[in-house]
């Protein structure tokens, strides 16, 4: 039955694969689990470690540790990744840790307590675990947690060739590496040359001759979101990181920072919608719902103040049972303009599109597409209300009020997030109450308002 199951799943992890991996396990088959799991790339291994319950995960690692190896564990989610390692004998972490690179085995170590990081570096050779110690003494989401300290570095004055020899005779060097760092005698980075310009240059020709422009450096406290940018913002494929001195501590690679700028973008996300940054699906449910709470709580008290506004205009709504049917009209539209101006604005500011020098023109852009989109969908709204309720004057306030609230939607999503970016206040996190309590204050105000005055 392996084999038929294995010939109809193509590799990679699917849903038939995942169900084979389960039906193994539940009939405690290790060779049939391992002919499944063998031909899986670490990541899609982690993936299934993931989406299994944990009850499965410790029946699968109990039969399967064996072929646990450090590129799974790298790839496996912070979220399940220490409960793996200690589902694992200590004999296996060891080993799979052994041939991982320094930086890999710091963001390992960067989520576990304390002793499961002890079992870690208790497997490491005493210089991986000094260079591994000295990483995490740097702070917490810093370049140097970022940086691997295995780097492959030449003197300024030498030829492609001494370089090259140099290389072939190493037997340190790291499994991926993308430049060559040229140091002066005090170990400063002074430039870097591709593998690709070495390979391609004859042996007589000065490393210094062929060097890249875009070289620069990174100093080791700074924030791995700054690291991130730069490699964005510069198309970097590694770059050199320097202590306090402008030493060479490490590097930095492509790989990592695309990692950062990926989980940066997935919190972004999270916490727009208000749920806590590090959540998962692994989550349970008293870590779901503690880390839904408090937003909820916040649009509680958001939502109430809304509905001050409309207790103000409780008699006017009594006399015209119409203003109530096209209330939520108006907000859902002014919640939803207000949500497309935050979203863009807190992207921007993210990707350091949106500065002090261009808000001016952005936010006047923002009021005039807000102006534009109200005029139309007023006008839209206006000729529904008159065909609905026959009511010309009524169509007349629907108009005028959804042109004012989605104005004022454009700028609110476009100035409360950049205002929470002055103050230090990370604008994903707190942009989205704000910006519906401003719509649905001014909405309902505008459109109740209007009504008082023009109606009654």
């Amino acid at each position: 039955m392996a084999n038929d199951v294995l010939d109809d799943v193509e590799e990679g992890l699917d849903a038939r694969r995942v169900t084979a991996v389960l039906d193994a396990v539940e009939a405690g088959d290790s060779p049939r689990l391992n002919a499944l799991l063998q031909p899986l790339h670490a990541a899609d291994v982690a993936d299934l470690l993931e989406q299994i319950s944990a009850d499965d995960r410790n029946a699968l690692l109990g039969m399967w540790s064996g072929e646990i190896d450090g590129d799974i564990l790298s790839e496996i989610s912070d979220a399940i990744r220490e409960e793996v390692i200690d589902a694992l004998p200590p004999e296996v972490v060891a080993e799979a840790v052994r041939d991982l690179d320094t930086d890999d085995v710091v963001d390992i170590l960067e989520d576990l307590e304390e002793p499961a990081q002890a079992v870690i570096l208790s497997a490491l050779t005493s210089a991986d675990r000094l260079a591994v110690e000295q990483a995490l003494s740097f702070p917490e989401y810093s370049a140097g947690r970022l940086m691997q300290r295995e780097v492959v570095v030449a003197p300024a004055h030498w030829t492609v060739g001494e370089m090259i020899d140099h290389l072939r005779v190493a037997d340190w060097l790291p499994e991926q590496f993308y430049h060559v760092i040229l140091v002066d005698p005090r170990m400063k980075p002074v430039d870097y040359v591709t593998l690709g310009r070495l390979l391609s240059s004859r042996r007589d020709v000065a490393l210094r001759d062929i060097v890249e422009e875009s070289f620069r450096t990174i100093e080791a406290t700074e924030p791995e979101a700054d690291v991130a940018y730069m490699f964005n913002q510069y198309h970097l494929i590694s770059c050199p990181v320097v202590d306090a001195h402008d030493r060479l501590v490490g590097v930095i690679t492509i790989d990592d920072a695309m990692n950062v700028q990926d989980e940066e973008h997935q919190e972004d996300m999270l916490r727009m919608a208000g749920v806590d940054d590090e959540a998962t699906l692994a989550d349970t449910v008293w870590e779901a719902t503690k880390g839904r709470a408090l937003w909820l709580f916040v649009n509680l008290l958001t939502a109430i103040l809304a509905s001050m506004v409309i207790d103000m205009f409780a008699q006017t709504i009594s006399q015209m049972v119409a203003l109530a049917v096209l209330m939520p009209i108006v907000a859902s539209m002014g919640g939803n303009a207000g949500t497309q101006s935050m979203t863009v604005a807190v992207r921007a500011l993210a990707t350091r599109d949106l500065t002090a020098q261009n808000a001016g023109r952005v936010i006047r852009r923002e009021i005039a597409v807000g102006a534009i989109n109200g005029a139309v969908f007023g006008v839209i709204m206006a000729g529904v209300a008159s065909f609905w309720f026959g009511v010309p004057v009524l169509a007349l306030v629907i108009g005028l009020a959804m042109l004012f609230t989605l104005m004022a939607a454009a700028l609110g999503g476009i100035v409360i997030p950049m205002a929470l970016e002055r103050m230090k206040i990370d604008p994903a996190l707190a942009s989205g109450p704000f910006v519906t309590t401003v719509t649905d204050v001014v909405g309902f105000f505008a459109f109740l308002g209007l009504a008082s005055w023009m109606l009654l």
